[in-house]
């Protein structure tokens, strides 16, 4: 298979692992060590990447893969996101199951049906998953990807509905949403340590 038509993540390469070219991978399944399940893994530059060992290390795996023989070329790896075309995935999950590149491009309602803007990416800092949207075209904001501040996802009809106060797109006593000039990034709430999981 070449280059993913439709990529979508399943890992990023961390730092080298000992001197014979093993890595540390953060992936993105549900059981980290399917990793090695989907085939060739792809970077955003079409380099393959053949897994021919994988183990786990506390929250991430230790991965061998093949022509990466020494630390020098595993080092030079650190950082490379890697990606599987979506056909590659099983399509066999409960109805409300999706992945996050499924997010990806879904109109952001409020608890009125109001379309505020749309989501440009799913992030993940450590603190759980967080929704990169833009407003109305304005610059983006996080929401905190919650079951308070995200109570529906409906991939199939394209839309995200997110509870205003819980997303923290409000911060007046009359309820108004803040306009761009009025926003404070340091003021956002954060997610528990398992936001977005187990949706």
């Amino acid at each position: 298979m070449s280059k993913p038509q439709n990529p979508v993540q399943m890992a990023v390469i961390g730092a080298a692992h000992g001197i014979k070219g093993e890595l540390r991978v953060k992936t993105f399944t549900g059981e980290p060590l399917a990793l090695a399940d989907y085939g060739p893994l792809y970077a955003r530059d079409g380099r393959a990447f053949q897994i021919i060992d994988i183990r786990p290390a506390n929250t991430v795996v230790v991965v061998r893969f093949k022509g990466v023989a020494d630390r020098n070329a595993a080092e030079a790896l650190a950082g490379t996101e890697l990606f599987v075309d979506r056909s590659m995935l099983p399509d066999d999950g409960e109805e409300d199951e999706f992945y996050h590149a499924d997010l990806v491009g879904l109109e952001v309602r409020d608890d009125t049906g109001a379309a505020l803007g749309k989501v440009v990416a799913v992030h993940n800092f450590g603190g759980g998953d967080i929704l990169d949207v833009t407003l109305g075209g304005r610059k983006g904001v996080l929401i905190p990807f919650t079951q308070a501040a995200v109570p529906q996802v409906s991939v199939a009809e394209g839309f995200v509905r997110v509870d205003p106060a819980s997303a923290g797109l409000v911060d007046d006593e009359d309820g108004d949403a803040p306009r761009e000039e009025d926003f404070d990034p340091k003021g956002r709430p954060r997610g528990p340590s398992d936001a977005g999981g187990n949706r």
